[in-house]
């Protein structure tokens, strides 16, 4: 893809994204966020299509996680409770992406990645266990050690093979980290004031990211 189409993709997903942002943010504009959050990781995963990956597999178990997150969006935003449902679309997106990323490198060959995840996921977990409702526990449980897991596996592949792609998914990795300890934070334990806004650009700003270590190349 020639940079001059990458752009637009990532304006296009910029106007996408701050239109569904403005939705979850501005009371009477929530059509925005209905409209314009599945198209923002719609835009993501079309950007991803387009692109050309040098190890087999990859882009097709990526744009599977892209698939399985926008149906995460949906039921997130949905009129009724649909956490579990998200929570579940949200897990198996990491697993897509979990082994696309062993097509790039060895099971979390490099070590000090799954060791600061870890640190970072019982932190979070202490603050969360208190108020978690208790048909939740397990199910949190294992969505953090498959996310934890997946950013992990990003970094040590990105260290094992240093080069733009590997760092793209690693920043993308970290950035989902980010995005869902502060959803979880906000939802279980102590609100964040803003936080749709804060959890929505942390999010795509790691889908896109994902997305682009899909290519060859990169700018």
């Amino acid at each position: 893809m020639e940079e001059r189409t990458r752009r637009l993709w990532t304006l296009a997903i910029i106007i996408s994204a701050s239109a569904a942002i403005l939705g979850a943010e501005v009371d009477g504009l929530g059509g925005l966020h209905y409209a314009f959050k599945p198209l923002t990781t719609l835009l993501i995963l079309g950007m991803a299509s387009r692109l050309t990956s040098e190890v087999p597999g990859y882009r097709r178990l990526v744009i599977a996680g892209l698939l399985l997150s926008m149906l995460g969006d949906v039921f997130l935003m949905l009129p009724f409770d649909g956490f579990v449902f998200g929570l579940g679309s949200f897990l198996l997106a990491h697993v897509a992406y979990l082994f696309a990323l062993r097509k790039r490198g060895s099971w979390w060959a490099v070590r000090w990645p799954m060791a600061a995840y870890a640190i970072i996921a019982a932190l979070v977990f202490a603050q969360l266990w208190p108020r978690l409702p208790v048909e939740l526990r397990v199910p949190v449980i294992v969505y953090v050690l498959a996310l934890a897991g997946m950013a992990a596996q990003a970094a040590s592949v990105w260290r094992q093979q240093p080069c733009a792609m590997t760092r793209m998914a690693a920043i993308g990795g970290a950035f989902f980290v980010l995005s869902d300890a502060m959803l979880a934070l906000d939802r279980f334990s102590v609100p964040i004031p803003h936080a749709p806004a804060w959890v929505l650009v942390t999010y795509w700003i790691a889908q896109w990211c994902i997305a682009r270590s899909v290519a060859s190349s990169t700018p």
